[in-house]
């Protein structure tokens, strides 16, 4: 069976330790070209991977032999160069977020639509198991209502891995659009959506530039979620959690209390009213530290939903609906108001 041809656009960390080390190690693939507007990074990517290196996205979207494209670039280029790709006839893997505004997202859905061709988002926190488990827990319905919830997603700052440091576009609003809610908080509002099973209607927030003095986004942000059926909560994002990462969900429902990626063995810990304790050994999650990256399943999925010819596993309408809700925090920390999504 021939090899899916994919080409990786944008040579950064994302790139280099997610997206290219598991292209490589999926079967079915062929990593036929790279681009990055730093020629020698691309150059440098190219050999490592035996891939054609490009400097300029259009000529590598020319590329027939291709069928489908990571975009790995900084945030405001992520809707421009997947609808030029999906207009090419690629597949699309995007990085989160998936665009800087809803319009962008919408059209990058029509030119999916349009194309026949898959586009995925990288919300990579659906595959982790203890999330998987903790959806399937409380579809069952057997810890009864879900009451609330705080989720939290923080870490030093992209400084420590990012292959500019301080340099990096994540910290300008020109190229990044949002700081820590775009890197951190859209992951969790993706993932509150699919562990609850239902939409963020309300949001509220307080969105601050504290942590990095030399950054024009935003590094520490708290808002306050409300879904449709009345369960609310707290998300967290910061690039100000010096010590450690946290990367942590706790659900209070009617009958047990879930702990997600809160204990360093069992990822997922089931308080039952009743005094029982269940505890769920499942794997880590992924994360940036030394031998925390094996396989975020992104790269697997995204290519079996192409080869399968089944629905993107993280669709483009996925990715606008947690993108919204990170939108409205900004707009509710703009306005000082609790801004609806109804």
């Amino acid at each position: 069976m021939k090899k899916l041809q994919v080409g990786v656009i944008g040579c950064g960390s994302i790139a280099q330790h997610r997206h290219l080390p598991e292209y490589a190690a999926n079967k079915q693939i062929e990593i036929a070209a790279v681009c990055d507007i730093v020629k020698t990074r691309a150059d440098e990517i190219a050999a490592l991977y035996g891939a054609v290196s490009y400097e300029s996205v259009e000529e590598l979207l020319q590329n027939k032999e291709i069928d489908a494209v990571s975009v790995c670039t900084p945030n405001y280029l992520h809707a421009p160069i997947s609808i030029a790709a999906l207009k090419a006839g690629k597949h699309v893997l995007c990085e989160k977020p998936m665009a800087t505004s809803r319009e962008d997202a919408e059209q990058m859905i029509e030119a999916a639509r349009e194309s026949g061709k898959k586009l995925m988002i990288a919300h990579n926190q659906r595959f982790v198991p203890s999330h998987a488990k903790a959806r399937e827990i409380l579809a069952s319905g057997e810890v009864g209502k879900v009451y609330s919830f705080r989720t939290a997603f923080g870490h030093p700052g992209p400084e420590a891995w990012s292959v500019d440091g301080k340099d990096s576009w994540f910290f300008e609003k020109e190229k990044a659009f949002i700081g820590a809610m775009g890197d951190l908080g859209v992951h969790k509002t993706d993932l509150i959506r699919y562990v609850l099973g239902e939409e963020i209607v309300e949001v509220g927030s307080f969105v601050e530039t504290s942590a990095k003095e030399f950054a024009t986004v935003d590094d520490n942000a708290v808002c306050i979620l409300k879904s449709e059926s009345g369960i609310i909560g707290t998300l967290a994002a910061s690039w100000a959690y010096t010590a450690k990462e946290d990367n942590s969900t706790i659900i209070y429902a009617e009958k047990a209390i879930l702990r997600l990626e809160d204990d360093p063995v069992n990822s997922l810990v089931v308080q039952y009213q009743t005094g029982e304790i269940v505890k769920y050994e499942l794997g880590g999650i992924q994360s940036n530290d030394e031998g925390g990256q094996s396989n975020s399943q992104v790269i697997d999925r995204f290519v079996d939903s192409i080869e399968s010819d089944k629905e993107s596993p993280v669709s483009g309408l996925e990715g606008m609906n947690s993108l919204q809700v990170v939108l409205a925090a900004l707009e509710s920390n703009e306005t000082k108001k609790l801004i609806s999504l109804r």
